[in-house]
């Protein structure tokens, strides 16, 4: 179900019993409808919960995860102390490019799915970018 962000609103406005965790899944899917990852240039799609971060990096067309990180890997969990500020996030989004460098992924395409471009979600994406990553 692809719905438009005037729909969304509608929604969220009028019917006021929409709970929220159905009104995330009906935004993360209006956005997944947007965004498609190819081989050319595959998707960055982040999660955050509230002790960690995840971003993987995935060909939508094969339908597979190309490359992975999160705050729980070895390496990054020895420089943080926790995996909920943004010093975390901006360590995973570097550690991603250095790693979708190895595979020659340049390009992608950022899929910040239901959360605002903000905080976290933010300093993951300049982490990205200052690794090499073009979006």
């Amino acid at each position: 179900m692809k719905f438009s962000k005037r729909v969304l609103l509608k929604l969220k406005n009028k019917n006021k019993k929409l709970k929220p965790n159905k009104y995330k899944q009906l935004k993360r899917e209006s956005l997944r409808g947007l965004i498609k990852g190819t081989p050319e240039r595959p998707r960055l799609s982040v999660f955050r919960s509230n002790e960690n971060i995840y971003a993987q990096i995935i060909d939508d067309t094969n339908s597979k995860t190309l490359v992975s990180c999160s705050t729980l890997d070895r390496d990054i969990k020895l420089n943080i102390q926790n995996g909920r500020t943004c010093d975390a996030s901006k360590l995973i989004g570097q550690k991603l490019a250095k790693l979708s460098l190895k595979k020659n992924i340049t390009k992608i395409v950022f899929d910040r799915g239901p959360y605002l471009y903000h905080g976290r979600i933010k300093a993951l994406a300049d982490g990205a970018r200052e690794g090499g990553l073009q979006f």
